[in-house]
Parts: structure tokens; sequence; C-alpha cells
């Protein structure tokens, strides 16, 4: 008994190494691409069924242990953090990334459409970057941000993604029109037009002459304080005060000018605004 020991503790060791190196095992990456097939190579003999769970899916499928397990292009397409197992196996699983492809989209948001001219920080405008598969690039990349009125380049600023999102603000141009508001990365473009309008008209100054039995004012043409013109429709109000009584007109322009006429009353002040601009007084006398 005693000779035959060695030869049985022999023959248990080969056993147990036996065992182990059959023990099913696989070398899985850590990070693969969204989209691109990949392959790993497995240990082990005999079926097993191979299973992926991640982001919104499931993949299963039996495979043969021993060989390489090929996983297809179109399999693995969302980003995000997955785990691979063997089921029915001693194996252990793994978990793995899938990381977006090279940014291929844009989505950019820039607001308000309408903004008056020479405005600090008046547009604002929201990047956020996107590959083939509709994941969000979470790498940092960089974003071009451009302003343009006329075809004349007014500002560019560039900017570095956060968690696959750029921001930025610019000024309005001083120049009214309509303003093209470019987002660059890697060649990929995304336009967004957004109308730049007059301000507020930066004075008001009136005129006044006999009609008759009225008198007829008239504004001269308004602008803003960057020069442009102040849009037609827009509101002025004339107002005459003679003895405690109150007379007031309100006239839109028209071709940038604004017209009323007022009762006639010697020694009668007239006076004019709009918004909260205040224009010049005229003291009628006939």
């Amino acid at each position: 008994m005693r000779r035959g020991l060695p030869s049985l503790l022999i023959l248990l060791a080969a056993l147990a190494t036996l065992a182990s190196a059959q023990t099913p095992s696989f070398d899985w990456p850590k990070h693969v691409t969204a989209g691109k097939e990949f392959s790993v190579e497995t240990t082990g003999n005999g079926k097993a069924v191979l299973y992926i769970i991640g982001v919104g899916q499931v993949v299963g499928r039996e495979v043969t242990l021993g060989g390489r397990i090929v996983i297809a292009a179109d399999e693995l397409h969302n980003a995000g953090h997955y785990t691979a197992i063997l089921a029915g196996n001693a194996s252990e699983p793994v978990d793995f990334d899938v990381l977006p492809q090279a940014p291929e989209s844009l989505s950019f948001l820039a607001k308000p459409s309408r903004v008056a001219v020479g405005l600090h920080d008046g547009i604002s405008g929201v990047a956020y970057v996107f590959d083939s598969f509709q994941n969000l690039v979470l790498a940092p990349t960089d974003v071009s941000f451009q302003l343009s009125v006329g075809g004349a380049v007014q500002r560019t600023i560039s900017a570095v993604t956060r968690d696959g999102v750029a921001w930025v603000r610019l000024d309005s141009a001083p120049k009214a029109g309509a303003a093209q508001f470019d987002a660059h990365v890697d060649g990929i473009v995304e336009r967004r037009i957004v109308q730049q309008v007059p301000g507020d008209p930066c004075s008001v100054h009136m005129s006044a002459r006999k009609a008759g039995e009225l008198i007829e004012v008239e504004t001269d043409p308004l602008r803003d304080c960057k020069g442009n013109a102040v849009p037609d429709g827009t509101i002025v109000t004339f107002t005459e005060r003679n003895d405690g009584a109150e007379s007031t007109v309100d006239a839109p322009l028209k071709r940038g000018i604004a017209r009323a006429e007022l009762p006639e009353h010697d020694g009668a002040v007239i006076s004019v605004a709009t918004g909260v601009v205040l224009g010049n007084e005229i003291r009628w006398r006939q």
C-alpha cells in the first residue's frame, strides 16, 4: 500500500491539472468600438451559451469552446457598459465598455431666432456630438462656432465638449439682418439662421406744420443706436397738452417715419415718445 501511495498522488495531481486546464475561459477586451467586428479566444471544449448583457440589449448564442468567438459589426452598436458570460460554465463574467466611434453628426441648437443688434451675450449655441449610431461622443472634442452676417465673419469661438456637449454665448452683430450661426466638428457643419433686428430707437425728433385747421406732426427717420433703421410698425406717440386738456395719437412707423394730425390750439405743448425714449417738445404758436 505504501509503495502505491506516490503513484496515487501523482495520478490525483494529474487529474486536478487536467480539470483546471479544461475550465473554460475567454480573453475578452476591456474596450471595443461600437459597430466594429472583434474576436476573442476561448479555452475548454464542448458547447456553451455566450450572453452579452448591456445597454438596452441582450445578445445570446451558442458557441464552441476552444476556438475563436467572432462578434459581428452589427451586434454591438450602442455605447455603454456591458457584461459577457459563458452560461453553465465555471468561467467568471467579464465587464467591458463599448465606446462611440468618431464624430459623424451634430445636433445644434441656437437661441433666440430673433435678437436685437449689439446685444452682449445675446446669442447662445449648444452642440451635441454623435457618432454614426447616434451614440453621444463623450471624448473631449473641439467644436468651432462661427457667426457671420452678409458673408462676413463677425466672431469665431472654439469650445471643447464636456460629456458630449459644447456651448457658447456670442454678442449679436451691430448690423441688422440674417446671421448665419454655424457649428463645425471635423468637417461636419450644422447651420442655423438668427434674425438680427434693430434695437430700440436711440432718439426721436419731430417737426410740426400747419395743415388747415390742424397741426401735422412728423418724425425724422428713426434709427437705433447702431444706425439701423427701426422697423415699420413701431408705435410713436404724439401728445398735445393745452389748458389742462390732453390729446394723444399713436401712429405706426411707415417707411421709417411716423405722422399724425392734432387739433390746433395756440400755446399748446406737443411732445413725442416711442417706448421709453422721449423726444423733443414743440410749443405751438398760431
